[in-house]
């Protein structure tokens, strides 16, 4: 009896231990449903935007005592989670509390860090976006104009707040981005958006959204009026300087690495894509300079336009990639291009995916027309060639942004099915392009791997600029002509991009997630038979839904991950 007795105990122990741990789960869950739901409640446009369509037309409290409150909120979520230890957690929800706690460190790096709803007008674009209501065919037209109606009567109050918050004098380029967006939503909202609902015959709700959308207009109006004053003395700095760069990366994307490191590994993928954009040319045009090359290439316009051409190439992406096999495809959902609208045309593409909680709608991808404000020589040269539209419509649909939600929409995780990060979502569409170039788009036609070397110069000179233009003294100016002479841009496309290095520092994801990702894909791959199994990587990788990729670096490749880089 008294031998069996440690037994018993050492039994009643692990049962214990086990119920303990057992007990943990619905406790985590119960966490997980209150942070989205406190999420959604303090930022209903991605609430609206994830297909949570009783949050319509609200906006957030947009006012610095709002705003406060919502760094609050976010604080306390965090000591929530960290109160669980995650060794009383399974090993899924081990990872969604690194994840939930990721999504809570980036969001507080933003607001508290580096401030930018007091410094940064693009800090308010996912905010005031009512493009959901406009285009996403969710509910029926009198629905959908009520959440516009909605929307427009929170607008004065809204535009007043951020005019409120923003420090000045502001940079140039944050002053330039102001009009874009509120004189290009002013427009929109002037010019567009009654077509949608045209015709809606309820006389009163139409009286309603008519007066309601008046008032909207002219607070946008006056926005880009008081941006515009404040171009006129906009001597503001742009830069964040290397610590708090750095601090970015780490908080954001789970990326400590020296910035002298970073910025090598940048370089090197810079010139391992010149280097190829030089053979590609030999084969393409002999004898001839790369820029003469590379302007031949995009003298190859759509005949159609963007708009048709992109519509084109969807067909054919889609069957290449179920031919070759190289990632799932789940679901029948489908996209559709369009014409970028005002307030967004500082992207030259972009795609607006439906919500997690919103079932077989279709997505949208945008192109957008050159800015009528240009010179005639300047518009022709901003339309893409039809080589640099497939590599473009590759990163938006095919198996890049498009595709990759159709897997996060899915994922297990509530979080992943919301949170998508910036260096998971563009490393993936980045890592796209070069993967069907790999797996043989183009049967080896010079031409397209140029629009596909275009597009990843594109990137790299995104990653340098942002390194350059926050870290070490470049200006504007300079990154522009880097845009120009190394990425081969044309004068409108390195004169925006340029500007969005100052506005979008974190636009160095697209490279930096592009590289964690190959190393990933070639660490896992390496042990498992290499290129055959590519599929199954593509497949796990996009199961986790959108966490930072280190975080998915640890997880396929425990117990030893190794550096991201």
């Amino acid at each position: 009896m008294r031998r069996a007795l440690p037994r018993l105990l050492a039994a009643g122990i692990a049962v214990g231990l086990l119920g303990c741990r057992m007990s943990q789960a619905p406790q985590w869950d119960a966490l997980v449903n209150e942070f989205l739901e406190s999420h959604f409640t303090a930022n209903p446009a991605a609430a609206a935007s994830a297909g949570r369509h009783e949050f319509d037309g609200r906006i957030a409290d947009l006012s610095t005592a709002g705003l406060r409150a919502e760094a609050a909120r976010l604080h306390q979520m965090r000591e929530q989670a960290l109160r669980f230890d995650s060794a009383r957690l399974d090993s899924a929800r081990r990872f969604e509390r690194d994840y939930l706690l990721s999504v809570i460190d980036g969001q507080l790096f933003w607001l508290e860090r580096a401030e930018w709803p007091w410094r940064n007008p693009q800090y308010y674009a996912d905010a005031l976006d009512p493009n959901v209501y406009v285009t996403r065919e969710y509910a029926p037209l009198t629905e959908r104009m009520k959440a516009v109606t909605r929307w427009a009567r929170a607008i004065p109050a809204a535009a007043a707040q951020v005019r409120a918050n923003l420090r000045t004098p502001l940079p140039p380029t944050y002053a330039d981005i102001g009009r874009t967006q509120f004189g290009g939503l002013a427009s929109f909202l002037e010019g567009d958006v009654p077509a949608v609902f045209a015709s809606v015959g309820d006389s009163v709700l139409r009286g309603e959204f008519t007066a309601a959308t008046a008032e909207a207009v002219r607070a946008l109006k006056k926005t880009d009026a008081w941006f515009a004053t404040e171009r006129k003395r906009a001597t503001g700095s742009f830069v964040m300087g290397p610590a708090l760069f750095a601090e970015m990366l780490k908080a954001t994307e789970m990326v400590d690495v020296p910035l002298e490191r970073l910025e090598a590994i940048g370089q090197a993928d810079l010139e391992r894509n010149l280097e190829a954009l030089k053979d590609a040319c030999g084969r393409y045009a002999p004898g001839r300079p790369v820029k003469e090359c590379v302007d031949r290439v995009d003298a190859h316009k759509p005949k159609s336009g963007i708009v048709e051409g992109a519509r084109a190439q969807l067909a054919g992406l889609e069957a290449f990639i179920r031919t070759h096999d190289l990632v799932t495809i789940p679901g029948t959902e489908v996209a559709i291009v369009k014409e970028s609208p005002p307030y967004m045309r500082w992207n030259s593409a972009f795609i607006n995916t439906r919500g997690p909680f919103e079932k077989e709608l279709p997505s949208i991808y945008y192109v957008s027309p050159p800015d009528p404000k240009w010179t005639k020589a300047e518009q022709a040269a901003y339309i893409p060639g039809t080589a640099t539209l497939l590599s473009t419509t590759v990163h938006e649909v095919w198996p890049g942004h498009f595709l990759q939600f159709l897997h996060s929409n899915r994922t297990a995780s509530k979080i992943g099915r919301v949170f998508v990060g910036y260096g998971f979502s563009e490393g993936w569409a980045h890592y796209a392009e070069e993967l069907m170039w790999e797996a043989g788009l183009g049967s080896g036609d010079p031409e397209t791997h140029i629009g596909q070397l275009g597009d990843a110069l594109l990137r790299n000179v995104r990653y340098l600029s942002a390194i350059g233009l926050h870290t070490k003294g470049m200006t504007v100016e300079e990154s522009e002509r880097m845009f120009r002479d190394q990425a081969y841009q044309d004068p409108g496309t390195a004169r925006q991009q340029a500007a969005r290095g100052t506005f979008d520092p974190a636009y160095l994801n697209y490279t930096l997630g592009k590289l964690m990702i190959r190393k990933l894909r070639d660490d896992w791959t390496a042990p498992r038979g290499g290129r055959k199994v590519w599929k199954e990587f593509h497949d796990a990788f996009l199961s986790f839904g959108g966490p930072p990729v280190p975080l998915v670096r640890r997880a396929m490749l425990a117990p030893k991950a190794g550096p991201p880089l």
